[in-house]
């Protein structure tokens, strides 16, 4: 049995991964839990949704990942509980780890503001499997739309609302213009996909709301140049069968939609709830744990909380926002707060978090980057984000397929990960507003849960 301090990191995104990374080479022993084998970067997963990128092309198996780390180990496995009093991380199988500094960083989960029962009808986006689905529903939009006379649901069927104006939002709705304005068109005979009609919906009275006003009203004009439209100070009040109910300064809208998506907002992963009810944690409205200056929970320096879970305010008296580069960067500084423990001192370096800027796409040679008091859009901004998350993929693979499959995509107009898979097995033009999927696949899942209650 080895004496070196033991680290236990739940969760494998930017924060967990590179807190373990952080660690390499110290006398510890390093636990990387996660209930995915991989690694996923979530800011390229819309090029997934929309046909741009397959799911390997943004993910990195972890194990692989951490191959040359001799004091890292990776656990595919589910964290459900903590014994904090005994140090202890219990798993989903009914296995313990034990832990002398528990790193949480579980992320965020699609928040639907207490409308829960809209989830079926309008997935989010924060996981490979919500690409896919998102996917299948764009993609079969357009093949029962080919398949519908003109003047019956044709209309309904080619409607795509999607609801968020952050960049989750921003991107989708940009991303799904230019599959139906550029890729699509010669592919159908029935349909001209140019006539999709594309709505992204914001609640507040502009788009990307972390960009200046600026930038946000040149992100606008981008989307409006590529047909979308745009509806701010608009709040949804019904997700139903094939329609949505909208409330704008004009008064109730009804829109006859069959394809709706949600990237309205996030909340605090689950166990991050049940962290705080052990510890005795603070959280905030969204569920995020307030954490101390070095990122430790008040009461418990062995615990810290990181990237989307963590609500830290000590450096302008605003949460950071949740973004990738939060993230990384707090899992670089949990390396030295261990550290500093380990030398025996009572508290960590305080973070301080650097901010580099903001950058979101619309679309093909189009995006706003601000950086400073340096403000761009349109080409060189585009270029300055393909840079930037080419730089940021984890392995040299990812980067270059990424690479080859952007320059491609660029030159000829197509998107080859056009894929219609799930739901019924196979591919079926499902009405995917009724219930997210066929007969045939809610058996499917009702069987998986059996399973999974079984376990």
């Amino acid at each position: 049995m080895s004496s070196r301090p033991r680290v236990v990191i739940i969760g494998g995104g930017f924060g967990g991964l590179y807190a373990a990374q952080s660690l390499r080479g110290a006398p510890l022993e390093v636990t990387l839990v996660d209930r995915r084998n991989f690694h996923l970067f979530q800011p390229l997963l819309y090029q997934v949704a929309t046909g741009g990128l397959s799911p390997g092309d943004v993910s990195s198996p972890l194990r692989y990942v951490l191959r040359r780390q001799k004091n890292a180990r990776v656990l595919l496995a589910e964290a459900v509980d903590f014994d904090v009093a005994a140090r202890k991380v219990l798993l989903r199988d009914g296995e313990a780890l034990e832990y002398d500094f528990l790193v949480v960083a579980t992320g965020a989960q699609t928040n639907y503001f207490s409308n829960q029962e809209w989830q079926e009808r309008a997935p989010g986006l924060k996981s490979v499997e919500d690409a896919t689905e998102i996917r299948r529903r764009i993609l079969t939009a357009f093949e029962t739309a080919e398949r519908h006379p003109e003047g019956s649901d044709r209309d309904a069927w080619l409607t795509f609302v999607v609801i968020g104006g952050g960049p989750t939002g921003v991107e989708l709705a940009g991303s799904i213009a230019e599959l139906a304005r550029d890729t699509l068109p010669r592919d159908f005979r029935h349909i001209d996909t140019r006539r999709a009609r594309i709505v992204l919906v914001e609640g507040r009275d502009r788009l990307l709301p972390a960009f200046s006003e600026k930038l946000s009203r040149a992100a606008r004009q981008s989307l409006m140049e590529l047909g979308v439209e745009v509806r701010t100070d608009t709040m949804v009040k019904a997700i139903e069968a094939g329609r949505v109910r909208l409330e704008g300064p004009d008064g109730q809208e009804e829109l006859a939609a069959r394809t709706v998506l949600w990237g309205a907002g996030v909340r605090a992963s689950p166990l991050g709830e049940t962290l705080a009810e052990r510890t005795g944690a603070e959280t905030d409205r969204g569920g995020r744990l307030m954490v101390e200056p070095d990122l430790s929970l008040k009461g418990h320096p062995e615990i810290m909380v990181i990237g989307d879970l963590a609500c830290f305010t000590h450096q302008t008296g605003s949460p950071l926002p949740g973004v990738a580069p939060v993230a990384i960067q707090q899992g670089k500084h949990v390396s030295r707060v261990v550290r500093a423990r380990m030398q025996g001192k009572q508290s960590g370096p305080a973070f301080r978090y650097s901010d580099r800027g903001n950058l979101a796409t619309i679309g093909r040679s189009r995006a706003v980057a601000e950086i400073g008091p340096v403000k761009m859009s349109g080409l060189p901004a585009w270029l300055l984000w393909v840079v930037v998350h080419i730089y940021w993929l984890i392995e040299f693979e990812n980067r270059l397929l990424v690479l080859i499959q952007w320059a491609w995509s660029y030159f000829t107009w197509n998107r080859s990960a056009r894929l219609i898979t799930g739901a019924d097995g196979r591919g079926g033009p499902a009405d995917h507003t009724e219930s997210g999927g066929t007969e045939s696949s809610r058996e499917g899942s009702r069987e998986e849960k059996k399973e999974e209650e079984a376990a």
